[in-house]
């Protein structure tokens, strides 16, 4: 288990940006003088990372550490991903529903776990990286709010096919089928098929699977005991069999052993 201090906070998305980012948010982590590794776990968003203080690398079994610019962008993982940093390590990052990042910062999607990428935005990063150092964490949070209000307006058409799909998904917690959720966006399963892949890179079930195994991982850890035939029943899964098999895949870890890991953290 990580011995390092973490301090982690969460900005609501103006109404403006409602239909494209779930959040923003701010994390401060105090790792010590050594290199540390940290595993991010899947979850139904890609994530904007500008970073600050202790250099962050994205550790690679066969390459070691990456080191990683700011800002970077974490795709839809598909298993735990491990990124390593030292002394005191800050982030603001853009939580966004993976259907609309790429349209938002006017990328080509890529399927990557990780994306190094060449865009005006990181032209905030000096203004950022002085207000986080100076512990102003809210202005800095207002700056990156204003930019991607300016960027969402200037998003002349809407698709509101994957709005409506995307809004059934989440409120649904990913438990809908393809076609369900196609009826819902007043759509073809072809069609939103076509288009999801066209803005995300993955499928419809691509970004379901990792939406309600985000709400077993989030069950789970906060409150270990949870039922898992319950929980699976719950959140549609065929039978608790089925439930473990995905979160494996997913986590990397059973279940039950995720849940023992969080009971020590408790």
């Amino acid at each position: 288990m990580l011995s390092f201090n973490m301090q982690h906070q969460e900005f609501e998305s103006p109404i403006e940006l409602c239909d494209t980012i779930k959040c923003f948010w701010y994390n401060n982590r105090e790792f010590g003088t050594q290199d540390t590794d940290f595993e991010v776990i899947p979850d139904g968003y890609a994530e904007i990372i500008f970073h600050f203080g202790g250099a962050c690398s994205i550790v690679d079994k066969e390459r070691g550490g990456q080191p990683l610019p700011s800002p970077f962008i974490v795709g839809l993982l598909n298993q735990p991903a491990v990124f390593r940093s030292k002394k005191r390590l800050q982030i603001i990052a853009v939580r966004c529903f993976p259907w609309t990042v790429f349209d938002l910062l006017g990328l080509a999607p890529v399927k990557d776990r990780v994306l190094l990428f060449d865009h005006p935005v990181a032209r905030l990063q000096p203004a950022l990286a002085e207000l986080v150092d100076t512990g102003n964490i809210m202005p800095a949070v207002n700056l990156l709010k204003q930019y991607f209000l300016d960027a969402r307006a200037r998003i002349t058409t809407v698709d509101n096919t994957l709005f409506k799909a995307g809004y059934a998904m989440r409120d649904t917690t990913g438990t809908l089928t393809v076609s369900q959720v196609a009826a819902a966006a007043h759509a073809t399963v072809r069609t939103l098929q076509r288009k999801f892949k066209r803005s995300s890179g993955y499928s419809v079930k691509d970004v379901a699977s990792l939406m309600r195994f985000e709400q077993v991982r989030n069950h789970l850890w906060l409150d270990p005991d949870t039922n898992l035939a319950g929980l699976a029943h719950m959140l549609g899964y065929s039978d608790q069999a089925h439930l473990s098999k995905e979160f494996k895949r997913f986590s990397g870890t059973t279940p039950g052993a995720f849940a023992r890991k969080s009971k020590k953290k408790l």
